[in-house]
């Protein structure tokens, strides 16, 4: 097997679509770690949720991590937070419209899953 590249490849950050920076590093802080993918995947392809709600669809998820990895969404823009005044206080959570244009990509790491996985099991 050739470990080496093709003469004309280009590292995403050398290439002509990304200008001089390539952007993974800031995607990666935007939407990387363990549980932001899984509490955006609830929220784009199940709709609005209340905290409970979320912290039983994302299994395994602490209330405290829930909780953090709630608000650096909402900071960078990719959920939003309706608090309604009741007693006891409702809190909603929403995928924005940022976080809805990353349907393609969930829809997209879907299928390299299923494509991937079937051929490991042949």
């Amino acid at each position: 097997m050739n470990a080496e590249p093709p003469e004309n490849f280009q590292t995403p950050q050398s290439g002509p679509a990304f200008g001089t920076r390539c952007p993974m590093p800031d995607i990666a802080q935007l939407i990387g770690g363990k549980w932001k993918l899984i509490i955006l995947q609830v929220l784009i392809f199940q709709g609005t949720k209340r905290f409970g709600e979320l912290r039983r669809d994302v299994e395994g998820i602490t209330q405290t991590m829930l909780t953090s990895q709630l608000r650096a969404l909402e900071k960078d823009g990719l959920v939003s937070r309706e608090i309604f005044p009741e007693v006891p206080p409702r809190v909603e959570y929403t995928a924005t419209a940022k976080a809805m244009a990353l349907t393609d990509m969930f829809h997209a790491m879907h299928k390299w899953w299923v494509l991937h996985n079937s051929e490991q099991a042949s």
